[in-house]
């Protein structure tokens, strides 16, 4: 047995994915209970921790375990945590020269949490940040997918 704070025999790296994927799902599934969301949310802290354990695990990484979590946190209505996540997802970002759908997406989680908050300003900001980032992304079919996320966030205006 592994000492406490040490490397273990536990593979960090799978565990991450498998509970980022559980997130997924239940955030995909059509009506949730109160314990699928208890799950939800365990879930989505589950994957950030083992991420952060990983071997090779980097601020990707850990970025985008906030992202996850921020929307978590947005789609049980809870601002101050959704907003907490969204804006460390960002800072990681900035902080270590990710670009990219990264980017993008972490405008989109901050303004989802600032519409949440109630802060209109920030929202529409963010939203026109994240729109504006979407011209840095490489690949076609992520630049879609992150447009269709801020424009279904528009839509509900």
């Amino acid at each position: 047995m592994a000492e406490p704070g040490t490397r273990s025999e536990i593979d960090h790296r799978q565990l991450g994915v498998h509970l980022y994927n559980a997130t997924w799902k239940l955030l995909e599934q059509e009506s949730r209970t109160p314990a699928d969301d208890d799950a939800m949310l365990d879930a989505s802290h589950a994957s950030a921790y083992h991420w952060s354990r990983a071997e090779g695990a980097g601020p990707v990484n850990a970025a985008r375990s906030h992202w996850q979590i921020s929307r978590v946190n947005s789609v049980l209505r809870r601002g101050e945590a959704a907003l907490y996540h969204a804006q460390r997802c960002l800072e990681i970002y900035t902080e270590h020269g990710i670009g990219d759908w990264d980017v993008a997406s972490a405008y989109e989680a901050l303004a989802r949490a600032h519409r949440l908050a109630g802060n209109d300003v920030e929202y529409r900001r963010n939203l026109e940040l994240g729109r504006g980032a979407l011209t840095r992304i490489a690949d076609d079919e992520d630049r879609v997918h992150i447009a269709e996320d801020l424009d279904e966030l528009a839509n509900r205006d």
